[in-house]
């Protein structure tokens, strides 16, 4: 008999993790896929799609279960997927995180937010929505994201054994880092007891979101002959705030010395600068604020202020939007901004 709870028409049982790199979702894909198999003697498999490996840039890992006795030969990517574990809430803003979204789904992510707002940005009508703070449960244990993450992901999957994911981190962690395999173990299992559902009836009929595959904006339809872009300056128009890991630099004017430290370090064009007079009557630049749409969040600002004009905030939902200062770029595509 069968263990997995659910099956699609080529009888798999499918999972698809979204994330930025540097938050552990290709390692939590095979760990989850390598407990499956060892654990449970299932057939899986496990592989990535992400584009440049840096930090920050969208990643998606794939887990696909089977009974044992039939064969995986399907390796293209997962469409429409049993569970998606969405490891960073912001990434909706760069990201469709929910294509292809199945009526009966299960929709995880780690958030502090309530059930309804997290709803209402991923555009999900019906299913079952399940939330855990994976971020604040890392930073307590001083681990990564993605521990927390297999925890929850343990209890959606309730076919899987807990102790096969316990032994996998054993055998992941104890030759090179042994000092991390308790608080890897006690991340885990916080992460299985700390998460909630929250279920949204699912009307008779319902179908689910129809999988899109994004596009680029240039194709060779699209582009200039020669591949030229005629867009002055375009990089300025990307919104990094998606990249985020959880963390951004909090500004406080009072105790800015206006040493530029932080800009020094910047890897963008986070911060904002004014001409003025300082109190000799002589001109300078003061800081102004942060245009948090380029803030990665990697916080070398933070490390290089001599005061404590800048510390590191755990980002809440709407801080940056209130907290920002636009930048103004007055010949961006030969106009105002």
């Amino acid at each position: 008999m069968s263990v997995l709870p659910k099956k699609n028409d080529l009888g798999f049982f499918e999972i698809r993790l979204e994330s930025i790199g540097g938050l552990g979702a290709n390692l939590a894909g095979k760990m989850l896929a390598e407990a499956g198999v060892l654990g449970l003697g299932l057939n899986g498999s496990n592989f990535s799609s992400y584009g440049s490996e840096k930090k920050g840039s969208p990643v998606k890992s794939f887990i696909r279960f089977c009974d044992p006795d039939v064969e995986i030969r399907d390796h293209s990517p997962i469409e429409e997927p049993h569970v998606i574990g969405v490891f960073h809430e912001a990434l909706y803003k760069m990201v469709d995180v929910v294509s292809g979204l199945k009526p009966d789904s299960i929709v995880l992510v780690n958030s502090t937010r309530d059930f309804d707002e997290i709803k209402e940005d991923l555009k999900i009508e019906y299913g079952t929505l399940a939330i855990v703070d994976a971020l604040g449960i890392a930073v307590e244990e001083k681990t990564k994201v993605n521990t927390a993450m297999l925890g929850a992901l343990f209890k959606i999957c309730d076919f899987l054994d807990p102790d096969s994911m316990r032994s996998v981190i054993r055998k992941t962690f104890e030759k090179k880092y042994p000092h991390l395999v308790e608080p890897n173990i006690r991340t885990f299992d916080r992460g299985y007891n700390e998460v909630t559902f929250k279920t949204y009836e699912t009307p008779q009929g319902a179908k689910g979101k129809q999988f899109k595959v994004p596009l680029p904006q240039l194709g060779y339809k699209t582009q200039e002959i020669g591949g030229v872009i005629t867009a002055q300056a375009n990089s300025i128009l990307k919104d990094l705030s998606g990249s985020r890991q959880g963390f951004l630099p909090k500004f406080d004017s009072e105790k800015c010395i206006h040493c530029a430290s932080c800009d020094t370090v910047c890897p963008d064009f986070c911060f904002v600068w004014e001409e003025g007079e300082d109190k000799k009557g002589r001109k300078n630049m003061f800081l102004k604020g942060i245009d948090y749409q380029y803030c990665k969040g990697c916080l070398k600002c933070v490390e290089a202020c001599p005061t404590s004009a800048l510390t590191d905030l755990r980002e809440e939902m709407g801080y940056a939007e209130a907290n920002t200062v636009k930048h103004t770029f007055p010949y961006v595509t030969g106009g105002a901004l």
